[in-house]
């Protein structure tokens, strides 16, 4: 299964919601269940978060095709298949725990365990990490999303990144490879817009992290 699939999976999901309204209304109740650290500045907050969660989800298969591209080019493609594998799977083979949330609140679970594993293959690999890859606005989408599924469920699903991480790279020779190579393709100005558009994604939709001072 390709990204392309990903996408179909998507937009039927999305044609569904159309329809019902089922995830809009669902954003209403969560956005009244936000902590005080998130700020929604929009006069529709559960409207912002739609969108919000919408592009989240749009932007998963994109960063796959982004990671499987770089890798492909800069010779690591063995390397990284498993990652963009498993990612993919999310997707197209949901585990059993996953396949009775449907629409497009399964597919925000799905989009989270995708960025998630994204994230963890970055922090565990040290050309990668020292690269500083994942922007701190992506880290905070990923903590948004969170929120939205909720705990203990958004645990049990950081607990599942864990055990896949390992069992890719949990070794100490994946952490010490040198994948410059790979860094200097997501780097590559083709992909620019990606990580723009990734990096913007909660400003764009009026969503701003506070600290206890009141500091973004």
């Amino acid at each position: 299964m390709t990204p392309q699939a990903v996408l179909d999976i998507i937009d039927t999901a999305r044609r569904k919601e159309a329809r019902t309204g089922t995830f809009l209304q669902q954003m209403r109740e969560r956005a009244s269940r936000l902590p005080a650290s998130v700020v929604i500045e929009d006069y529709a907050p559960a409207t912002a978060l739609f969108q919000f969660a919408v592009e989240y989800i749009e932007m998963a298969p994109r960063l796959i095709e982004c990671v499987e591209a770089c890798a492909r080019q800069a010779g690591k493609a063995a390397l990284f298949e498993p990652f963009v594998s498993a990612a993919t799977r999310y997707f197209t083979q949901p585990s059993v725990l996953l396949v009775r949330y449907d629409g497009l609140d399964g597919l925000l679970i799905r989009a989270y365990l995708c960025h998630r594993l994204m994230e963890e293959m970055h922090e565990n690999n040290r050309s990668i990490r020292a690269s500083e890859l994942v922007d701190m606005e992506a880290t905070r989408a990923n903590l948004l999303v969170h929120q939205l599924i909720g705990e203990p469920f958004a645990n049990e699903l950081d607990d599942a990144i864990t055990v896949t991480v390992l069992q890719i790279a949990g070794s100490p020779d994946y952490y010490e490879l040198n994948l410059d190579p790979f860094v200097e393709q997501v780097n590559h100005a083709a992909w620019n817009w990606m990580r723009q558009y990734w990096e913007n994604l909660l400003v764009r939709n009026h969503i701003r992290f506070t600290l206890g001072s009141g500091r973004t």
